[in-house]
């Protein structure tokens, strides 16, 4: 797992009301509030510019920041994050305030690695990503920033289900816990068009032998019927020729 640091500089709020809000959000601010711990809730303002940059970013989302506060530093988690309709602007966010040893419920990104090497690739598979990130949960100092899943050993048709997911030590699974059902997170499949062309080919194969065996059928009853023809022909000369007689 990655050991990025991330930090976010924010200034305490004074002016608070929708007023001095609508001010500082034409001031290209960010606002936010960070709450927990020991301390009161506190109202911030942060930089539109950085904030955005930070965002960019996977790892922010599910990562220990460093939120420094007018010069003061502490140890948060993004808790929401509020976005403009329309523009390309960052409205509000939430932070709690974290200590080492504190339990969390957190969403963390899910990396798949090692589709070069499948042998499903290999045959003409694809590689199909069910989940994007999982719920975790573990103490503030042992929170992933990504999970990692392999998936170098998946032939044809196979599939990895969340209890086959290695999670790092002191990290569960809140949905395996929660007693939900045991999902899929990845398989490897032939591609639907792929699939499509083959069970129509199939098919096509299927009606030309039946074709086949029908046109085989009319033969053998054609020749069947020149056979019970000539046999008649032939008992009808020989009746004529006793009656000759």
């Amino acid at each position: 797992m990655s050991a990025t640091n991330f930090e976010l500089e924010a200034q305490l709020r004074n002016d608070l009301g929708k007023g001095a809000s609508r001010r500082l959000r034409r001031a290209e601010k960010v606002l936010g509030v960070v709450y927990g711990g020991e301390e009161a809730a506190a109202s911030i303002a942060m930089e539109q510019r950085k904030v955005v940059k930070a965002l960019e970013n996977e790892a922010f989302y599910s990562h220990i920041l460093t939120l420094i506060v007018n010069g003061k530093k502490q140890k948060v988690v993004l808790r929401d994050v509020q976005r403009h309709p329309y523009k390309m602007q960052i409205l509000h966010m939430d932070f709690l305030r974290v200590r080492d040893s504190d339990l969390l419920v957190m969403r963390v990104p899910v990396h798949f690695i090692g589709a070069e090497q499948c042998p499903g690739v290999a045959n003409g598979g694809i590689v199909n990503h069910l989940i994007s990130d999982l719920e975790i949960r573990c103490q503030a100092s042992k929170l992933p920033e990504f999970i990692e899943v392999d998936v170098s050993k998946l032939g044809l048709d196979d599939a990895i289900h969340l209890s086959q997911v290695k999670l790092p030590a002191g990290v569960e699974s809140v949905m395996l816990n929660s007693g939900h059902h045991d999902i899929t997170v990845v398989s490897v499949h032939m591609p639907r068009q792929t699939k499509l062309d083959e069970e129509e080919a199939a098919e096509e194969a299927a009606a030309a032998a039946a074709e086949s065996a029908e046109v085989d059928a009319e033969k053998v009853a054609a020749e069947d019927s020149k056979d019970k023809d000539a046999v008649k022909a032939d008992k009808n000369e020989a009746h004529k020729t006793e009656s000759k007689k």
